[in-house]
């Protein structure tokens, strides 16, 4: 009768390919690089065994074959090895150079992981605040210096243009409420002259609101 122990898990799987095929697939210590094409030699060996199924032993394979272990010994100079452990053939540079590769990004994944995981350092205790040394008042003899008064600004006397006295990128101010705002002419037309704010604002305005 055919027996339903089936293996499902990986790890099991693994175990039973240890000890199914040793000379192939090492427990511990190096490994040996694993010949092209091997999964199908593997798959029509345990063709009859009911513990095993192919999907299961593609997940078990590729688990062997990614493990750094593994990867580690697809170097130059290395055999590969069917189920029995016989050589079939060096291995190429470009496999090498994959296997390098990936060993190299799958060990940066892992330390990435473990500094996410590993607990940050503690805060340092907050430092004590320092004792406020009494300061004496000041005698009533002393006065607070009075404040230096600021220069006045220079006044300038603005006069009311001309039409005629005006053009096009000539600096003016013109008469906006009680202060004369700066700005430049942009445009002149017939009587409206058009004027741009150094606030950025355009405004049309007529001679007589321009100061020179």
């Amino acid at each position: 009768m055919e027996s339903t122990d089936k293996l499902t898990d990986t790890n099991a799987i693994l175990a039973y390919l240890y000890e199914t095929f040793p000379l192939c697939f090492i427990a511990e210590g190096e490994t040996k690089p694993l010949k092209i094409g091997l999964f199908q030699d593997l798959a029509e060996r345990l063709a009859d065994d009911s513990k095993v199924s192919k999907t299961q032993l593609r997940v078990a394979l590729r688990r062997y074959t990614s493990s750094w272990r593994y990867l580690k010994c697809v170097k130059a100079g290395a055999q590969r090895v069917d189920l029995d452990g016989q050589p079939c053939g060096e291995l190429e540079q470009e496999h090498i150079e994959h296997a390098q590769a990936t060993l190299k990004e799958s060990q940066e994944k892992a330390k990435a992981k473990r500094a996410a995981k590993a607990p940050t350092a503690p805060k340092a205790a907050p430092k004590r605040a320092a004792k406020k040394v009494a300061i004496p008042s000041r005698a009533k003899s002393e006065r607070p210096a009075k404040p230096v008064a600021k220069p006045a600004a220079p006044v300038v006397n603005l006069v009311q243009a001309q039409l005629a006295d005006l053009a096009k990128k000539q600096r003016v101010n013109v008469k906006l409420g009680a202060t004369p705002v700066a700005g430049v002419i942009t445009d002149i037309n017939k009587e409206d002259i058009h004027v741009q704010l150094d606030s950025g604002l355009t405004i049309k305005v007529r001679a007589e609101h321009i100061l020179l």
